[in-house]
């Protein structure tokens, strides 16, 4: 059974949004909005929620995208924007009235309460020649067989992803070498959070977000809160070059960390 709870917030005509909390909200402390990687669920921060010394200093919350873990809404397409707009407005149904948030630049365009972003292992561009040019993956190429395979008419109630698929997955996001128990966990997870036709849907929709996705580089201007951008040396998706490239040349408060 997954741990997450769920609150039902308006934007596009409504979604049921899965969220974390692994203590109740305490006004006195600060708060970390936390966002899941692609096609992974809130489960990715289960080591945060035991540890004491951080829950001790701040509220987390974990808010699952759409199109992952157990967040649902009846419409087929939307945009990492919906997400966005979503995670404030779960904010907003949990009295939260300021948080920093993980991963979504998106958010700090949509609300005031955002008072600083730590993206992860990211990018700021679309998925570009520059960024290829730069060393980081090849996302069209990578996602396109994916979606084009999970593009279909016919009802799929037989439906799951396969290891190939999940081992790709786990292989960018936790390494090839990652603990045996970890791919086991993982492996599982994701076949279970995409089931059937709807899991089919899901999946296809989130990889359409990730490859099809807009950039920000024009829009950094309206970013005022600080941003702590940590990267990976290894990280195996978005290169370091392309790190070093856009976050010396952004016009927000944004510092940099390995």
């Amino acid at each position: 059974m997954p741990n997450t709870k769920t609150v039902r917030v308006p934007h596009l005509g409504g979604i049921t949004a899965a969220y974390q909390m692994p203590h109740p909200y305490d006004s006195s402390k600060p708060t970390l909005v936390m966002v899941n990687s692609f096609t992974t669920s809130s489960e990715l921060y289960r080591d945060q929620y035991s540890n004491r010394e951080l829950t001790s200093k701040m509220n987390l919350v974990a808010i699952e995208l759409l199109g992952h873990g157990q967040t649902h809404t009846e419409n087929e397409n939307w945009t990492y924007w919906d997400t966005a707009v979503m995670n404030v407005q779960v904010m907003e149904a949990l009295w939260i009235e300021k948080a920093t948030g993980e991963e979504e630049l998106e958010e700090a365009d949509s609300a005031r309460q955002i008072q600083g972003i730590i993206p992860l292992g990211t990018s700021l561009d679309f998925e570009s020649d520059r960024t290829r040019s730069l060393g980081c993956w090849d996302a069209p190429k990578l996602l396109s067989k994916r979606i084009d395979g999970w593009t279909t008419n016919d009802y799929t109630p037989d439906f799951e992803p396969d290891d190939e698929y999940c081992n790709w997955l786990i292989d960018i996001g936790f390494g090839k070498d990652c603990e045996k128990d970890v791919r086991k966990y993982w492996k599982k997870t994701i076949k279970d959070n995409y089931q059937g036709n709807d899991g089919r849907r899901r999946a296809r929709m989130a990889a359409i977000n990730l490859r099809d996705r807009d950039g920000l580089h024009a829009r950094l201007w309206d970013v005022k809160c600080p941003v702590l951008w940590l990267h990976g040396t290894d990280d195996a998706v978005y290169s370091v070059p392309n790190a070093e490239a856009e976050s010396s040349c952004s016009q927000t408060r944004m510092t940099l960390g390995w």
